[in-house]
């Protein structure tokens, strides 16, 4: 599909879709994600595999879409687009291995490139032969291993801010790889912020570093996020793996790989994000040879998905379409 084409399907699509109201903004509210997380935690499911049991969470039903959850968030992370697209896709949202719920095979690694293998061994178990990929942050690394090993498991890749080869892992994740290399990522920067909600959300806090609105993220979504990575000393081990396997690049010489994608591929950015290099959605749009345009989002810090899942979805559906 080219891209006069994809403009007109989703012209199309939104006709289609009465009553949807395609905004930039959906903050979820305290109250409503305190519900939210609930569900979750009920809903969430583990499913054994040779890297561990993969803690996921699926809802809807039909063609599956798969979603990379960014660092150091969980699956929870996308309930927001499942809300708006479970009607129209078996929406699946596993935790990478050492964050959220996944429990890992003792001596497993955790880098990019073994989270790509666990996710084809997780589709395998469920028997789901391709996927529409929707990723944000090291989750779009993943994505990006992911679809050059794998690329017949692909129908589509949606790919919001996150690493590319020429910015990964990005200047600005280097104090946190400093702390890291030292063992103690997670107690100098998570617990403070899982025990006081306001300094998570504060200027100088995850909140102010990767969110747009300072009423974000929710008490219910720091909770979620933090409370299983600082809960014993082996998930704060794992949390200062993970953090290592962004380092060295883990994306060097994928480009070669990219430029012989042919996977219809649509680029969403925050523009306000302070992590990632402003240029890298026109790198990927470069780079890719089946692209349908970047969308530039110009308030938006790096996890916006959480922020905007009206945009999510509205760029999944025309996407699909």
């Amino acid at each position: 599909m080219q891209r006069r084409q994809f403009l007109t399907a989703a012209a199309t699509l939104a006709a289609a879709v009465p009553g949807t109201v395609w905004a930039e903004g959906a903050l979820p509210r305290a109250e409503d994600d305190a519900k939210a997380a609930r569900a979750w935690n009920a809903d969430r499911r583990f499913l054994p595999t040779r890297f561990g049991d993969i803690a996921y969470v699926e809802r809807g039903a039909g063609p599956v879409a798969l979603f990379l959850h960014g660092f150091p968030l969980n699956g929870f992370q996308w309930r927001g687009a499942f809300d708006r697209l479970s009607p129209h896709r078996r929406c699946i949202a596993p935790d990478s291995m050492g964050l959220g719920f996944t429990r890992v095979v003792q001596g497993q690694g955790v880098t990019p490139s073994d989270q790509a293998n666990m996710l084809a061994a997780f589709l395998d178990k469920l028997g789901i032969a391709s996927v529409d990929l929707v990723a944000n942050d090291s989750g779009g690394a993943v994505a990006q291993i992911f679809v050059t090993r794998f690329p017949e498991r692909v129908r589509t890749l949606l790919l919001t801010n996150c690493d590319v080869e020429p910015d990964s892992p990005p200047p600005a994740l280097q104090p946190v790889l400093a702390l890291a290399r030292e063992g103690t990522y997670p107690d100098q920067w998570l617990v403070p912020w899982f025990k006081d909600p306001k300094l998570a959300r504060s200027p100088q806090g995850f909140g102010g570093m990767c969110f747009s609105d300072p009423s974000q993220p929710t008490d219910a979504a720091i909770a979620m996020y933090f409370g299983p990575l600082v809960a014993t000393a082996a998930s704060k081990a794992l949390v200062n793996a993970y953090t290592l396997g962004l380092d060295p690049n883990p994306l060097a010489g994928i480009e070669a790989a990219l430029r012989a994608c042919e996977i219809p591929t649509r680029i969403v950015w925050g523009m306000a994000d302070d992590i990632f290099d402003k240029r890298s959605p026109d790198y990927l749009d470069a780079v890719l040879p089946n692209t349908k345009g970047v969308r530039r989002l110009p308030k938006a810090k790096l996890f916006w998905p959480e922020e905007y899942p009206d945009v999510v979805a509205q760029e999944a559906l025309r996407l699909w379409a």
